[in-house]
């Protein structure tokens, strides 16, 4: 172990540690994101959300799988483990209902951090459904590669007000 202290840290100290991880890891990629929205625009700022999303959500996914001992094929059931231990899952208020028969699996973010803290700053909302489609996708494939994703409602395509974002899961047959 590189870091000592961590060794004499609580469970709940380390929790704490993991909730404070994930908020300045958020910070970070919120950061940066609004520097080049600010100095180049959104659609270069959307370019390279999407870039960077499509490397770090694979590498996020293999480092939970291996985490996890998921197996090759996780199916739906490895993917709502893995859904959880994300770093946003511990900034986000989510949900995870599992369809009839457990065919398909819907994740729901109820309460989004990044879109709070932009509306409490007067900007925009960030138009995540593009950079989703890549993140979702390319979190679940990396996790079970059978497994394909929809976007349910994300802004801008709102549809169902109750949430700021819904994806569905399955598996192809």
């Amino acid at each position: 172990m590189k870091n000592d202290l961590l060794q004499t840290l609580t469970k709940e100290e380390l929790i704490r540690l993991i909730e404070d991880y994930s908020k300045n890891w958020l910070a970070m990629d919120g950061v940066w994101f609004q520097s080049v929205e600010r100095s180049r625009g959104m659609d270069e700022a959307m370019y390279h959300d999407a870039e960077a999303w499509r490397r770090f959500t694979v590498i996020e996914a293999k480092r939970i799988k291996e985490f996890l001992r998921l197996p090759e094929h996780a199916g739906l059931d490895g993917l709502a483990r893995a859904l959880q231990l994300r770093f946003y899952a511990n900034l986000n208020e989510a949900e995870i209902i599992f369809g009839q028969d457990k065919k398909d699996l819907i994740y729901r973010t109820k309460e989004c951090r990044v879109q709070r803290a932009r509306e409490r700053k007067g900007m925009e909302f960030h138009p995540c459904k593009p950079v989703g489609e890549i993140e979702y996708a390319g979190f679940a494939r990396t996790i079970d590669p059978r497994i394909a994703c929809t976007c349910i409602s994300c802004f801008p395509d709102v549809t169902d007000p109750t949430c700021c974002c819904a994806w569905r899961f399955w598996l192809k047959e």
